[in-house]
């Protein structure tokens, strides 16, 4: 199992929308260029994403995307949720129905009543990992990179969409 770089590049691109006035938008040309994806790409990623209800899409000349909540309010989890879907990873076949005991009447019904102990496991285990990346949030996500990238990389980030916001 793997996400998709549709993810990632959701995330990055969300993160960028933090920093621009309340009322501006930044549109998928200027986000495409920075990242250096298709225009087309990006476009199939924030309809998800504006589907979900994490960015509002303004339309016209000066429209673009913007945050539809504040960044607190975003999580990982929203974001994975709203690209990949919220299909569970693991998707039981049953197979243990198929077993030999199974075929026997006597053991069939105790079979099918009873859990998958693995269908179960693989579950809680995915709620782990939801349960993680709802608690990392985009605000979260700012101040890392405020942390690890230097300086003056955040501020020429910065400063590129700010030339590049439509009001």
């Amino acid at each position: 199992m793997q996400y998709s770089i549709g993810v990632e590049y959701g995330l990055h691109c969300l993160v960028y929308l933090i920093d621009i006035p309340p009322d501006a938008t930044i549109g998928i040309k200027e986000l495409s260029a920075f990242q250096g994806v298709s225009e087309t790409y990006l476009s199939k990623i924030f309809s998800k994403l504006t589907k979900a209800g994490i960015v509002v899409s303004v339309p016209g000349v000066k429209g673009g995307y913007r945050l539809s909540k504040s960044p607190d309010d975003i999580s990982f989890w929203d974001v994975v949720e709203a690209v990949e879907g919220a299909t569970p990873i693991f998707q039981c076949k049953k197979i243990k129905d198929n077993s030999y005991l199974c075929q026997d009447e006597e053991y069939a019904a105790c079979s099918k009543a009873s859990p998958c102990v693995i269908n179960m496991t693989m579950l809680e285990a995915e709620e782990s990992m939801r349960n993680v990346l709802r608690n990392k949030t985009l605000s979260w996500l700012n101040e890392e990179l405020d942390r690890v990238l230097t300086p003056q990389s955040r501020k020429d980030t910065r400063q590129f969409f700010a030339n590049s916001t439509n009001v």
